[in-house]
């Protein structure tokens, strides 16, 4: 189940477009949320290292970072099993267009990255919520079963924005919930990814015509 506090933080659902192209593009859907769940671990240590000062957080990314690998070994595992060969793929440009909006300055950088680090693990749960039903029974137990660590991960950052900010944070969470919908609501993307919006057909370019076949 959808804990509601995520479906309150978020402004939008996952369209049903995606959720149709995820299930046309199961390799690459795995191959993405492995190389997310790797990611995930590299920002939570990347940031101990940033902000070593600050107790809480280094205690709470610490843990964070052993269960984002956890489930980057549980994902390739899965491909492992089905195939699929781990590689790298392009990122989609959804957490560029919500860091774009970060503050360059402290502590309100800090703030803003946790604010948004919030809300790609809240979209994480939503699109596993949505894609489970929908799965294969093996897939789709694994990815009821990363639920409750999503959501948790989702409350975490929150937490720490709140703990570490100077001042209330929900304008900033209001400012971001929209950059987050557009970036899930665009038609720009041309790639299907795990955070991507609805991928756009790709049109082939019509043929030239010679002029001796006119």
């Amino acid at each position: 189940m959808l804990i509601p506090e995520v479906e309150a933080f978020l402004q939008c659902q996952t369209p049903q477009g995606w959720i149709e192209c995820a299930l046309d593009h199961p390799e690459e859907l795995l191959l993405d949320h492995a190389n997310c769940e790797k990611k995930a671990a590299g920002t939570a240590l990347s940031l101990m290292f940033r902000y070593a000062e600050r107790e809480e957080l280094q205690q709470y990314l610490s843990r964070l970072a052993r269960e984002e690998l956890r489930h980057f070994e549980q994902v390739t595992a899965l491909m492992k099993k089905r195939g699929m060969r781990y590689r790298q793929l392009s990122p989609s440009h959804y957490a560029r267009r919500l860091q774009q909006h970060i503050a360059a300055q402290e502590p309100d950088k800090l703030i803003d990255t946790l604010i948004v680090l919030a809300f790609i693990e809240a979209r994480s749960c939503e699109r596993f919520y949505r894609l489970a039903p929908h799965l294969d029974e093996e897939l789709g137990r694994f990815y009821t079963s990363l639920l409750k660590s999503e959501s948790r991960h989702f409350e975490g950052y929150l937490r720490m924005a709140e703990l570490y900010a100077k001042k209330p944070i929900a304008e900033r969470v209001a400012f971001f919930a929209e950059i987050e919908r557009q970036a899930i609501l665009t038609e720009d993307d041309t790639e299907f990814r795990f955070h991507s919006g609805v991928p756009k057909p790709q049109v082939d370019p019509k043929p030239q015509t010679s002029q001796a076949a006119r």
